[in-house]
């Protein structure tokens, strides 16, 4: 696993000359190569000191590589205005990296050092590259909801340190607590970073002021470092899941139909997507918290599927947003007449967001609904709701959007790029293709 850090490591004296696209398909490569060296399936493989991957990892750490190349190309307009490019390709490098020791690490403490270490470079890119002076305060929210959390569970795991003498992943599941307060403190920063309801106002925020790199990555891959993170403690608090865990999923299904509501209301496009991304992660979140098999690895699918459905999405956005300088439902009605040739992505990316057939959604959706309804009948109840008012939000964005009569200020079409275009493929692209092999997580 060393071998593909130093590579990522090598390619950041090459941000300062600019070697942009080079860098780009520097990622790409070295995505092909990660992705014929795994062999394993259920075990640790690719073993080095400290840093190893499974199923789990190895498939979040493709999505890192895949998300994290994205970027590049969706921020050509920082290279081709020469806005302070070499730091923002700088920081995304460095992202890049803390994300691939998070996901990699063997051990707890190491794991909690790198997923704290990627909060600098993500506020360093709101902060930068952001749209408007509030991204500051964004950014403050982004800081301190994160940074209170996760002073609770350092102290946690000196905690268990002290008392069991090891925090490999290998063996703290050989033990359990079920002090509350320890369930508590270990797992409320996870929570924030999925983001659970009630411990969610940063996201819509971030989202809102962060630039569309920014976005791409805070929904494609930083949301996942919480459920990720919540996978690998819960083989330490099974006993306190049994008694606590119900709470948690009631807060997950109840919050999830909340925001979903709260989505119907939103005006501004970037806004009703961040809180869709709180309305589905609510879902993985519960899942997890089943401790069942179809539970964790349903949350895989989902959370692999919305990483590039949510990212994509948000592409979308910032391609009118260039164009038209807003994001607001009132102005950017009519899309389908000022981009036509854009709208059949919208039409994807929309249809998939609501879980529609052939789509990766679809089947995480599937196989999670599975493990509520085996763990408990009563939230049939609460999904039914959830699902349904995911269809009707996501069809409010898309028929809001593109049909209607247009903005009388919008006198002209929006020709599209060829690189807008693959952007886009390359986002829905995976989400076809992944599904004929997620067999393998369900053997």
């Amino acid at each position: 696993m060393l071998k593909f850090f130093f590579y990522v490591l090598f390619l950041i004296p090459l941000s300062y000359y600019g070697y942009w696209w080079f860098i780009f398909f520097m990622l790409i490569l070295l995505m092909y190569m990660f992705m014929y060296s795994y062999v394993g399936l259920l075990i640790f493989g690719n073993l080095s000191y400290y840093l190893g991957c499974d199923l789990i990892s190895y498939s979040l750490i493709m999505l890192s590589f895949w998300i994290c190349a994205l970027m590049i190309m969706s921020s050509d307009g920082i290279y081709f205005l020469n806005y302070y490019f070499n730091l923002f390709i700088f920081f995304v490098l460095v992202l890049f990296i803390f994300l691939y020791l998070s996901f990699c690490s063997l051990s707890l403490i190491m794991f909690y050092l790198f997923f704290e270490s990627s909060l600098i470079p993500t506020m360093f890119l709101i902060f930068g590259w952001g749209y408007q002076p509030e991204r500051l305060q964004a950014g403050m929210y982004f800081l301190f909801y994160t940074l209170f959390s996760s002073l609770p569970m350092l102290l946690s795991i000196l905690y268990f340190y002290s008392f069991f003498g090891s925090l490999s992943f290998f063996l703290i599941f050989k033990n359990d607590f079920y002090y509350y307060i320890f369930y508590l403190s270990m797992i409320m920063s996870f929570l924030v970073k999925i983001p659970v309801f009630l411990v969610h106002l940063w996201l819509p925020k971030a989202h809102v002021e962060a630039p569309v790199s920014g976005s791409m990555i805070l929904a494609g891959v930083l949301l996942k470092l919480g459920g990720y993170g919540l996978y690998r403690v819960m083989g330490m608090l099974l006993i306190s899941g049994i008694y606590y865990n119900y709470i948690l999923v009631g807060i997950g299904l109840l919050g999830g139909f909340y925001v979903s509501l709260i989505c119907i209301r939103q005006s501004d496009l970037k806004s009703l997507i961040a809180y869709s991304s709180v309305s589905h992660m609510s879902l993985v979140m519960s899942g997890i918290m089943t401790s069942s098999y179809w539970g964790i690895y349903g949350s895989l699918i989902l959370m692999l599927a919305h990483g590039l459905c949510s990212s994509g999405l948000f592409c979308l956005v910032n391609f009118v947003y260039d164009r038209l300088g807003s994001r607001s439902l009132c102005i950017i009605k009519g899309l389908l007449g000022f981009m036509p040739s854009m709208t059949l992505w919208w039409f994807f990316l929309s249809a998939y967001n609501m879980a529609a057939p052939p789509s990766l959604n679809l089947m995480g959706e599937i196989v999670l609904l599975n493990s509520l309804l085996s763990w408990s009948l009563v939230t049939i109840w609460l999904l039914m709701f959830m699902t349904f008012f995911s269809a009707v939000y996501t069809l409010y964005m898309y028929s809001y959007s593109q049909h209607g009569l247009g903005f009388s200020g919008i006198y002209s079409f929006g020709a599209s790029t060829s690189r807008e275009y693959l952007l886009i493929f390359l986002h829905w692209f995976p989400l076809n293709i992944i599904i004929f092999v997620s067999s393998i997580l369900l053997i």
